[in-house]
Order: C-alpha cells, then structure tokens, then sequence
C-alpha cells in the first residue's frame, strides 16, 4: 500500500511540473522552483530521487532544464544523505554523471521494483562481473579482490543506490558496510548480523537465504561471501559514500 502511494505521488508530482511548464511555455519559472522546494521542505526528497534516477539513469531519458534543477535542489539540501555525497564526490551536473556509466540499469530496476530479490541478486553479480571486465578475459562468474579496483564507482553508487530505493533502506552494500562498522569490524559479528552465517557456518544454498523485503537488514545483495572476506572487504573500501 504504502509502495503504491509513493508510485501516485511520483505521478502526481511529474503532472504537476508539467502543467506548470506549459502555463509557462516550457521555461523555468519561480513557481516550478518553489514547488520543487516545497516538496524537500515536505520531507519527500525520495520522491524527486526516485523520478531522476527512473527517468535519465534507467529509462536513459534527454536531461531537461527541469531535471537539473531538481538535482541542483536535492544536492543542496543539508542533510547526511547518499546525494549529498554524489554531488561532492561525483561529476557535478546530471550530463556528465550519465555519460560516465557502462551499463543500462533498467533490468535491476524492473526486478527490484517488483521484489524479485533473488533474480536481482543474480543479476548484480552478473553486472559487476561484466563492469570487472571479466566476460573479456575469460567466463568466471566470480570476483577476485584485484577485479574490485576495475568496477567503475559510477556505476558501483547506481547499483547500491538501487538496491537500497526499493528495500526503503534494508539492502544495498552500503548499507552492509555500515553494519560492519557499527559492529567494530568485526566480520564474525557482522555475517551473523546479516544472517549469512549462522553459529559462524556459512550458508550456502540459495534457500537458506530470505528474498524478501522482510529479510533481515543488510542480507542482500549476497557477495562472493563462501570464499571469504576479502573481496567484500576491497568492496567496503571502495564504497565511500
């Protein structure tokens, strides 16, 4: 239900700015502004980050003047968020943070959206293989610790970004990697913490893990964890945001 609501709110708020861009034949106006920044003053910036990330990351749309001016907006707003830090850390305009990414995204997003965790989990791996470079070198369908340093950051805060829009904040590796530190990097802890292991037995098998919105916080997506903690931990290092 509440998944449903966010969806119209999308909707509603996309039909507003286009009424408003045709009162004003297609130009930004103040009124355009001020509504954008009346929907960050309603707390609902996850909404303007969902229609950026739908409409130029995944569905490839042309960047609009509108589209910048949301991003501009969402990049200023003062709080500790994953934008705030793609806007310090990352290209400064949309165009140039598009132009940057290897992948189209919308097969994720497809999964993702309906809860197709597992089929979601698959393809990650499969993506970040490919963003490795591996399916030119050979077909491992795995990742070794070198192989980390290769995927593009862009590319690797899109995926994480994903994950963690359509869990409402329960999956991503960023959100791992934050358990992990709370846990004062203590793996043990840790891969308890997430249910990978349980009395410090690795799971293995594709039914002992919960894909469902309900799993526990930081399950998913899953990464290489049977052949130990190295990969996830050059995969922590590089995740700064």
């Amino acid at each position: 239900m509440q998944k449903t609501q966010k969806k119209l709110n999308e909707v509603l708020i996309l039909s507003n700015i286009n009424k408003l861009l045709q009162d004003n034949n297609n130009q930004i106006s103040d009124t355009i502004i001020n509504y954008i920044e009346s929907i960050i003053q309603n707390k609902e910036i996850d909404l303007l980050i969902n229609i950026i990330i739908k409409k130029l990351i995944i569905k490839n749309n042309k960047i609009t003047d509108v589209d910048e001016v949301i991003f501009e907006k969402i990049t200023q707003v003062e709080q500790d968020n994953i934008i705030k830090k793609l806007y310090k850390y990352f290209p400064k305009n949309l165009k140039e943070y598009k132009s940057s990414l290897k992948i189209s995204y919308e097969s994720l997003q497809d999964l993702l959206t309906n809860e197709k965790f597992q089929e979601a989990d698959q393809l990650t791996q499969k993506y970040l293989c490919k963003l490795a470079n591996l399916n030119k070198k050979n077909t491992r369908e795995w990742l070794y610790f070198t192989d980390i340093l290769l995927i593009p950051l862009y590319d690797l805060f899109i995926i994480d970004l994903l994950w963690q829009i359509y869990s409402n904040n329960k999956f991503g590796f960023s959100i791992q990697k934050k358990i992990w530190i709370n846990n004062k990097y203590d793996w043990d802890i840790f891969l308890e913490k997430i249910h990978w292991s349980e009395q410090k037995i690795m799971k293995r098998y594709p039914q002992e893990f919960i894909w469902a919105v309900n799993a526990p916080k930081g399950h998913l997506p899953l990464f290489n964890q049977l052949r130990g903690i190295q990969v996830i931990s050059y995969l922590f290092e590089k995740i700064f945001w």
